[in-house]
């Protein structure tokens, strides 16, 4: 088991690396989202400097490669009879990849498109949780950290009530949210100087 976690850990690391917004920036608009806005390699900086139907492919791909990292480890650990701690270790090593990549110099996004698709792949159950709380919150607010950081909250608690059996997946999945929380820091700091910035994905958003 230790030969197939460190097999997870890797391979969902370097699915973590293969960043939506960063190459969809280079392969089509021929940039780097980076460079603009607040110069996070996330869908939100994407969006609000290109938007358009290309941002549908950030998501796609961040989605996808956390589909996948999920999958791969739920199917090595459940022969085991762990695939549920096998798919929350994946989970948790394709949101560092994503935040932390190596070959993109670890300056990534924050992992929350990766994180819905992960908690999906868990649980439906608290994916859909984490969904309603975060449409919820960004509806009424349009501040898309403070929705993330939330759905974050309510993905970790959701998942320990449906699982308190399952101790290691629990402190897993609770470390893969507390991740995603320190990555909003600086906007948590923003939000509380009520400095943040609001994101309207309804409408067509561009920066320089």
């Amino acid at each position: 088991m230790i030969l197939k976690a460190i097999i997870i850990a890797a391979a969902g690391y370097l699915l973590g690396n293969l960043n939506g917004a960063i190459l969809i920036s280079r392969l089509l608009v021929h940039d780097d989202v980076r460079r603009h806005g607040s110069g996070n390699a996330g869908f939100t900086n994407f969006f609000r400097n290109y938007g358009g139907l290309t941002s549908l492919l950030v998501i796609l791909i961040d989605a996808l490669k956390a589909v996948a990292a999920c999958a791969l480890g739920r199917w090595l650990f459940s022969a085991d009879g762990f695939g549920l701690e096998g798919a929350v270790l994946a989970a948790l090593a394709v949101g560092i990849g994503h935040d932390f990549p190596a070959l993109l110099g670890f300056h990534g996004g924050k992992g929350i498109v990766c994180g819905f698709a992960s908690a999906l792949m868990l649980d439906w159950r608290v994916g859909l949780v984490a969904f309603v709380v975060f449409a919820g919150v960004y509806l009424a607010t349009k501040y898309v950290s403070l929705s993330s950081v939330l759905a974050a909250v309510s993905l970790a608690v959701s998942f320990a009530c449906w699982h308190s059996d399952r101790i290691w997946a629990v402190i897993g999945c609770s470390a893969m949210c507390l991740l995603a929380i320190v990555m909003h820091r600086e906007n948590i700091v923003r939000l509380v100087n009520k400095t943040e910035r609001k994101t309207d994905f309804f409408k067509k958003e561009k920066q320089s």
